[in-house]
């Protein structure tokens, strides 16, 4: 409720910026690109309101983005030359999927996570040590600080070639030790815990994701989400691949985190291609 209500008092006003700050007037506009899901749906539906009402007004098209094609597109933001076939792990707080980009437009789900997403995890476990929100940051800035052998928590890698997440195990494994050793020893083990739980979803991460490009025989692998900011992340991949014939593309964490631009990316695909939206 409380954001589908910002999304009105900000919705018209954010546009107006973006168009001054971009030097042009809505009478330049080829067409219009919207998010209609998946997310909030309160919001959604302010922001297709928007894009109906600006479609109509200017008579030009409109075309609405899967939330999660968006994320795939942020990649082309800064490598226009990035060329499917390649596999892309789009990693957020409410998302975790392997997809083979096999070209623009057409996609296989290669597998997805079947109860928490890995930003919802390190958003509970966050929670869980009292740190705060979001919990990516704050587990990161306190992961650096922390000992990597202090415990082993459990990696969920499911039956042999699943390509499929899993972290509630994980979760409850953090949960369980927490409450195992004291509210006094967590306090002394905060960074301790962080870098041990980071390292095992980034470990899933990489590995499936490493071994879903190679069982379908891609050269690129792309990172997309807000998880994708994470710098271990990064850094494991970069290791992990170093000395293989793979190459990762991370996109800017600006462009990693929800954003209006990777939405616009998509939607010039699909304008392009003369595709449209029905405004009922």
């Amino acid at each position: 409720e409380l954001a589908s209500r910002a999304h009105i008092r900000f919705s018209v006003p954010v546009i107006q910026q973006a168009l001054a700050e971009a030097e042009i007037k809505t009478e330049q506009l080829d067409g219009i690109a919207v998010t209609y899901g998946p997310g909030l749906i309160g919001s959604l539906l302010t922001g297709l309101c928007v894009a109906k009402g600006l479609s109509l007004s200017l008579e030009i098209p409109f075309i609405g983005i899967n939330h999660l094609e968006g994320h795939v597109f942020s990649n082309v933001l800064e490598e226009p030359a990035v060329l499917p076939p390649f596999v892309v792990l789009i990693v957020s707080g409410g998302h975790t999927q392997l997809v083979l980009v096999e070209e623009w437009g057409n996609y296989r789900i290669l597998g997805k996570t079947r109860d928490d997403a890995a930003g919802e995890a390190f958003d509970k476990v966050a929670k869980m040590l009292d740190l705060g929100y979001p919990g990516g940051p704050v587990i990161e800035k306190a992961a650096k600080k922390g000992n990597a052998e202090y415990i082993r928590f459990p990696r969920a890698f499911l039956k042999n070639g699943s390509f499929d997440f899993s972290f509630s195990g994980l979760k409850t494994a953090v949960m369980n030790h927490v409450y195992n050793i004291g509210e006094d020893a967590v306090k002394n083990r905060i960074n301790d815990i962080a870098v041990c739980f980071q390292e095992a979803v980034v470990e899933v991460l990489v590995e499936k994701t490493i071994q879903a490009a190679r069982e379908y025989k891609v050269k690129k692998i792309c990172l997309a989400g807000g998880v994708a900011v994470n710098s271990r992340l990064r850094i494991k991949f970069q290791q992990k691949t170093e000395s293989t014939p793979l190459k990762v593309l991370f996109p800017s964490p600006r462009l990693c985190t929800d954003n209006g631009a990777m939405i616009a990316a998509a939607g010039e695909f699909y304008l392009k291609q003369g595709s449209q939206s029905p405004h009922s």
